[in-house]
């Protein structure tokens, strides 16, 4: 039998690292805009990369779970 942990990890960290790459570009945009507000745009973009992170995180618990039970 194949084992799905290799494709859950692989699809499961497609979109997490697109989401950071949006994020990141969305926040230099808006601090050259902007650069009064770096600050808060700063603190506002670590906090929603790492909500993208813990998607990434929720697959590789998944693929763990389906790899050792």
């Amino acid at each position: 039998t194949q084992d799905p942990s290799a494709f859950i990890m692989a699809i499961g960290t497609i979109g997490p690292a697109l989401a950071i790459g949006i994020i990141g570009a969305a926040a230099l945009i808006g601090m050259a805009r902007n650069p009064q507000n770096s600050d808060k745009i700063q603190i506002t973009m670590i906090i929603a990369i790492a909500f993208a992170e813990a998607i990434a995180i929720y697959a590789l618990v998944v693929a763990l779970i389906l790899k050792f039970v």
